[in-house]
């Protein structure tokens, strides 16, 4: 997925709207297009979570689509910035592992609706010539982690009898199902969250026979 998102043309009203403005917006409608699905969701009912007329949101936005591209690409930006640092620190198997799954739930943390409307959209929506990025970034995060994988295999960090993919489909699916329960004044932060994944995923969860006896 390219980092650096195409820029869409904008209307004049648009490009004078308040960032801070948008920025509320878009978060109103992430919620909106989280909870309801994005076909279902309507700019009114947009509005009406905004206590604004549906009219008046055409001033920050030409369409709903331009606010769900909005919210998608800001969230995998973000997501791959973290990714990028990642992957060029030169860290261990195991290490960039635990390092890629902390960076998930800072990125649910931050953006929990979006990670959901991803994971509920991205394959609908990907279909069209506007989200091809959404196309882009899923092959770009599964080499990232298969790549991991792979090369904890090769250097012995992890089990010579490892399914790659499978293994990469449990750490992909286990990491962000949380984004369906996460929220962000719970009781853990998403670096204690990442730690506890991390080694439940790696460790397991039972105690080695030899401590129990």
């Amino acid at each position: 997925m390219p980092t650096a998102k195409s820029k869409q043309k904008k209307t004049p009203t648009t490009a004078n709207a308040s960032p801070e403005r948008r920025r509320e917006l878009l978060a109103i409608a992430a919620e909106v297009f989280a909870a309801q699905g994005y076909n279902a969701t309507t700019v009114r009912r947009i509005a009406d979570e905004a206590g604004m007329l549906a009219g008046s949101l055409y001033y920050h936005f030409d369409s709903k689509e331009s606010m769900v591209d909005e919210i998608l690409s800001t969230f995998l930006t973000e997501l791959w910035d973290g990714y990028d640092a990642v992957l060029a620190a030169g860290l261990g198997p195991r290490e960039t592992i635990d390092a890629l799954v902390t960076e998930s739930f800072r990125e649910i943390d931050r953006h929990r609706a979006a990670v959901a409307i991803y994971q509920k959209e991205a394959r609908q929506l990907a279909a069209q010539p506007r989200f091809g990025y959404l196309t882009d970034s899923q092959r770009k995060f599964e080499k990232a982690w298969l790549g991991t994988l792979e090369r904890g295999v090769a250097d012995g960090t992890f089990r010579a009898d490892l399914d790659i993919r499978l293994t990469y489909r449990f750490l992909r699916d286990t990491v962000w199902v949380a984004a369906s329960w996460y929220r962000p004044e719970g009781r853990h932060r998403p670096e204690e969250i990442a730690r506890q994944y991390v080694s439940m995923v790696l460790d397991g969860i039972a105690v080695p026979a030899e401590v129990r006896r």
